[in-house]
């Protein structure tokens, strides 16, 4: 675990000192058990550091299982004391350092029943997974709690919006304007040269090394009474908590645009049309339940029936695709609406967490019907959504994205 920096970071510590330092922090009281000092190396505030690690990651009860010469787990849990470790753990660690203690204190500790209380949630440092778990906790949490809970999810959700509003709408708007074709391009810069040139290779003149372009491609200008329907669709289940956030939060953004319709579903083995809501995403993420089955199918059968214009339509399913409704008439459905001229993309994720657990058969068999299941970062979701808006092929997208993240 990284550890802020202290006094004795910045002073003139010898490398060995140092090292030794790093070594007590990690490895807490069973240090001095392996030959060093308890307070080796250790200035005042590096004490402090060590007793909040230790506080929860310095088992009392001698548990087994684990060696002797790491730190594991022992929070006492008294809702004061605990409200007073998580103040003293955003004191001394930066906000990534304070987010990786949270989320272990919650995992290991029954931290989550503690986030009943609102003192406890007053001293706790808001990110998209404390929302998450949140949510969770939505049905069994008592009315003073809740009330302290939006007020945290609402700051998670603002700061979101903030970030992400901007590019999303830019984005998308300019993949609106230049989603249709035209053979008469009023300006040079509506002229789309990729698709002009392939439609002109067959007037490619040698001598000259040139394409003669007696057929120009190029973006037209949609007409303003035209809409575009953007239909999300949630998978609600625990371990898509992430996904939920940031799509509710994207969810709004593209309501906010007029030149968008709208619809966002959530499901489990229910559905839930939540498209009233969009105006405020925290009400959103309230009306929601984390966790239960999966029903992926019933949802895509609601989310066809809001469809009424395939060729102006995305659908964006947001699923691990562990599907428990029936498989078959799911994909049978995926294959109608791209029939239909709709385009669809399937996202296992979308989510700044990594490589999500999903369904390989089932993202096979979508892949087999030309649809693509990948995970997307929040970042790269407006350049999806403009690409899906364009019409352009998403195993494309895919390849090319993928390859950017690894250069």
């Amino acid at each position: 675990m990284t550890t802020a920096e202290s006094p004795a970071d910045t002073g003139t510590a010898s490398e060995p000192d140092e090292r030794l330092r790093r070594w007590r922090l990690v490895l807490g009281g069973a240090a001095a058990q392996q030959g060093a000092s308890a307070s080796a190396g250790l200035s005042d505030t590096d004490a402090r550091m060590d007793e909040a690690l230790g506080a929860l990651y310095d088992r009392k009860d001698g548990g087994e299982g684990r060696s002797g010469n790491d730190r594991t787990a022992g929070l006492g849990s008294s809702a004061p004391k605990v409200a007073r470790w998580l103040g003293d753990i955003r004191t001394y660690f930066p906000s990534p350092v304070v987010r990786v203690m949270q989320t272990d204190a919650m995992e290991r500790l029954g931290l989550r029943q503690l986030l009943l209380e609102p003192e406890m949630l007053e001293s706790v440092e808001p990110d998209v997974h404390l929302v998450g778990t949140l949510l969770s906790l939505n049905r069994v949490m008592p009315q003073e709690a809740r009330e302290s809970a939006r007020g945290v999810v609402r700051r998670v959700v603002q700061d979101l919006e903030n970030r992400l509003r901007d590019k999303t709408r830019s984005v998308v708007q300019g993949a609106l304007d230049r989603s249709s074709r035209t053979h008469r391009p009023r300006r040079v810069a509506d002229i789309d040269w990729n698709r002009t040139i392939r439609r002109n290779l067959a007037n490619y003149l040698p001598e000259h090394r040139t394409i003669v372009p007696e057929t120009l491609v190029g973006y037209g200008r949609r007409s303003q009474g035209v809409q575009r329907h953007v239909v999300l669709a949630i998978d609600q289940s625990g371990s898509m908590a992430s996904s939920v956030v940031y799509s509710s939060v994207f969810a709004a953004v593209l309501a906010s645009m007029r030149t968008l319709r709208t619809s966002l579903v959530v499901f489990d083995t229910s559905v839930v049309d939540m498209t009233e809501e969009l105006t405020d995403p925290v009400e959103v993420l309230f009306g929601t339940q984390l966790g239960g089955g999966t029903d992926i199918n019933r949802a895509i059968a609601y989310c066809q029936g809001l469809i009424t214009r395939p060729s102006e339509s995305v659908f964006v399913l947001i699923s691990d695709l562990y599907e428990g409704g029936i498989r078959a008439e799911m994909l049978q459905r995926v294959a109608a609406l791209t029939a239909s001229g709709a385009q669809v993309v399937v996202l296992l994720a979308l989510s700044d967490e990594g490589a999500p657990s999903y369904d390989r058969q089932n993202a096979a068999a979508l892949a087999a019907l030309g649809v693509p299941a990948f995970a997307c970062t929040p970042e790269a979701f407006p350049e999806l959504m403009a690409a899906a808006i364009q019409g352009q092929p998403l195993t494309a997208w895919v390849e090319r994205h993928q390859g950017e993240d690894q250069d």
